[in-house]
């Protein structure tokens, strides 16, 4: 199929009833996709868990927390690894994309036993100015000081060879810092496990203006550019 100069396909214009035909033929994937999607979500929640024996601490607005306060009351944690790193004038645009969407999820999560929050390796007084420019509300703290970025592969450390671990193979990923999620359980007992990660296009999920844009004729678009997301601006630069 053809595409124009405006990256718009050269669809065919047919009748309703043939619209609505292809459209019925296509809504079977669409159903089987969902079954899969619901099939892996499954999976998902039956990986192993990983104790987590480091005694992480991080600094936030509340002053010094361990990865257990971060709990605030909930057994499910879900930490988004923001690409802000120490002496950086502002956040990775990315990143900021995905988190114009985090705070009107956050009061919905917390019904379901679920705390959302951010982490970043820059100090808090980075990470405060940076949030106070973009308005977000939602908690971000500070790992600066500690081994846990490194730890979860969102700030390189390299072996002899130079390579750093990322999404579970050597990677040559062009900044220090990476994008990542990762989501933690604490017991009765207050003991806190490592349950899930991902990295790279695993975090596509969270984008809702991602998922917006799969909708529509020209999708999103990115073909030509120099990455994917190339496009993508702090939304105070559009």
């Amino acid at each position: 199929m053809a595409t124009s100069k405006t990256g718009l396909q050269q669809q065919k214009v047919v009748s309703h009833d043939d619209w609505t035909a292809a459209r019925k033929e296509y809504l079977v994937k669409e159903k089987e996709f969902s079954r899969q999607r619901d099939e892996m979500s499954r999976l998902r929640r039956e990986l192993p868990m990983e104790n987590v024996e480091k005694a992480y601490v991080f600094d936030g607005a509340n002053g010094k927390e361990t990865l257990a306060d971060l709990f605030d009351g909930r057994s499910q944690l879900v930490i988004y690894h923001f690409m802000l790193g120490p002496g950086w004038k502002e956040g990775c645009p990315s990143c900021s994309l995905l988190a114009d969407h985090f705070d009107g999820s956050i009061v919905h999560l917390a019904q379901r036993d679920v705390t959302f929050l951010v982490v970043s390796r820059a100090p808090l007084a980075e990470i405060q100015a940076f949030q106070k420019r973009m308005g977000w509300k939602f908690k971000w703290v500070s790992s600066f000081g500690s081994d846990f970025n490194p730890d979860f592969q969102v700030t390189a450390k390299k072996d002899a060879s130079g390579k750093a671990t990322y999404n579970y193979s050597d990677s040559d990923f062009p900044s220090e810092e990476r994008p990542g999620a990762s989501v933690f359980y604490k017991d009765e007992a207050g003991n806190v496990f490592h349950t899930y990660s991902t990295y790279a296009r695993g975090l596509d999920i969270l984008i809702g203006a991602y998922n917006v844009l799969d909708l529509t004729p020209r999708g999103r678009h990115e073909e030509g550019l120099k990455h994917g997301m190339a496009w993508v601006r702090h939304h105070d630069r559009y």
